[in-house]
């Protein structure tokens, strides 16, 4: 156990080095070492836990998630302005306004800028700020398009700016973002145990994306994580905490698979399906009812924009390697495919994330998103299933995002991946091995 405390000391202490230092735009190399020096104390007191006892182990990896986590609150967001856009679509919805009908720089909603979020002077020539037409320039990203957040997200806004004293500026959401990962890290001791659950409460991704970027993903992945826990005994319950996750962040819909895994017949499909579809529905209700433009906002925009459309930007990278470019987009959908409805043919029921780490994981590959905070589902799929190796496929997000070589960073994570199902391949054949 004093070892597990050595590194979880080496490992909050790095971390504050990592939150607190200049962003990716200013020192790429320097910021991705301490990245890695983070991910090394990671996987050093993941693989010491196993000498902990269980009873002391639970304690440690809650204690140790709530220490690591609260690293994230030391400094303003250093990696993202997401939180920005979080920030004024609740100040914009508290105004009785729907966050989808105007972009941040529209006239409209001129009486609700203050000078945290809108700025102006020299401050304008620092990293991460948008000008505006005008003059001045804004902490807001893409200020001159409407949000593409969904309902649960921006229901989750409204609420971190009601409760949010004056002047808070960005602390609440990053004090939200602690909260729900460190529910999501009771969840999983629940789950899975401490020695899964270690596998995020500890993983440097949640501390500095889910709490110091304080990405809307964390809401996403609690409900998600939830969700497949109540899938194993009531799946309609499941079903519908998955829609409430899918109507966080789109991303959970990868899931599915996973939570139909061994189902065979329509209606039993529909017992989760059903109760999904009903909650996203009944989540944008409110906002199609309230709204005058699109509920989906600038998201089609969106996708074009990161490159997944035409492939560019690096999406696609390592089927890209294989494959023409006009091919890519065409493969990635049927292997995808290939790989949902083999999940669902011979998955396991009783563990559903199982199925949905493996979904998820190739999803990743074949999409090599530009985004880190992306993969914290990756990382809680892997501490309900298990296998270590897929973190790896998390870390090449934080390379992609930091550096730039993603295509690289996703080839080495596939490559890790395929080493551990040989090793776990083998192990299961022959008895006579441990690993």
């Amino acid at each position: 156990m004093k070892l597990t405390v050595a590194l979880l000391t080496a490992l909050v202490a790095a971390l504050a080095v990592a939150v607190t230092r200049r962003g990716q735009l200013a020192d790429p190399a320097g910021l991705i070492g301490w990245y890695a020096v983070c991910w090394a104390l990671f996987a050093a007191a993941a693989w010491s836990l196993r000498r902990v006892p269980p009873g002391r182990a639970a304690a440690l990896v809650v204690a140790g998630g709530l220490v690591a986590g609260a690293v994230g609150l030391l400094d303003v967001p250093r990696t993202s302005t997401d939180s920005y856009r979080y920030a004024w679509d609740g100040r914009v919805q508290a105004a009785g306004v729907s966050p989808y009908d105007h972009p941040p720089i529209a006239e409209e909603l001129a009486g609700l800028r203050d000078d945290w979020l809108f700025l102006d002077g020299p401050v304008c020539e620092t990293a991460y700020m948008s000008w505006l037409w005008g003059g001045g320039c804004t902490r807001i990203n893409r200020p001159r398009v409407p949000t593409i957040y969904p309902p649960v997200s921006e229901a989750y806004f409204l609420a971190v700016h009601t409760l949010s004293p004056p002047g808070s500026r960005h602390k609440p959401l990053q004090a939200g973002g602690l909260l729900l990962a460190m529910a999501t890290t009771l969840l999983l001791v629940r789950l899975a145990g401490p020695r899964g659950a270690c596998l995020w409460a500890w993983c440097p991704a949640v501390p500095i994306e889910a709490v110091n970027n304080a990405h809307a993903d964390a809401l996403s992945v609690f409900l998600a994580v939830g969700a497949l826990g109540l899938l194993t005994r009531r799946r309609a319950a499941g079903g519908a905490l998955l829609g409430g996750a899918v109507a966080a962040k789109f991303l959970p819909a990868v899931l599915l698979p996973g939570a139909l895994s061994g189902v065979r017949r329509p209606r039993d499909a529909m017992t989760v399906l059903g109760p999904a579809l009903l909650v996203a529905v009944l989540a944008y209700l409110p906002y199609v009812l309230t709204s005058k433009a699109s509920v989906f906002g600038y998201l089609g925009g969106y996708a074009s924009e990161e490159g997944y459309a035409a492939g560019s930007d690096g999406r696609y990278g390592l089927v890209r390697l294989l494959v023409p470019d006009v091919w890519a987009l065409p493969v990635v959908v049927l292997l995808l495919g290939a790989v949902a409805a083999y999940t669902i043919w011979r998955g396991d029921p009783a563990r559903p994330w199982q199925g949905g780490l493996v979904v998820t994981g190739v999803a990743f590959l074949l999409l090599t998103p530009g985004y880190s905070w992306y993969a914290l589902l990756l990382v809680a799929l892997v501490a309900l299933d298990g296998r270590w190796e897929w973190l790896g496929v998390a870390a090449a997000g934080a390379v992609a995002y930091v550096t730039g070589l993603g295509v690289a960073a996703y080839a080495l994570a596939a490559l890790t991946v395929l080493v551990g199902w040989s090793v776990r391949t083998r192990a299961r054949t022959d008895p006579a091995l441990t690993y």
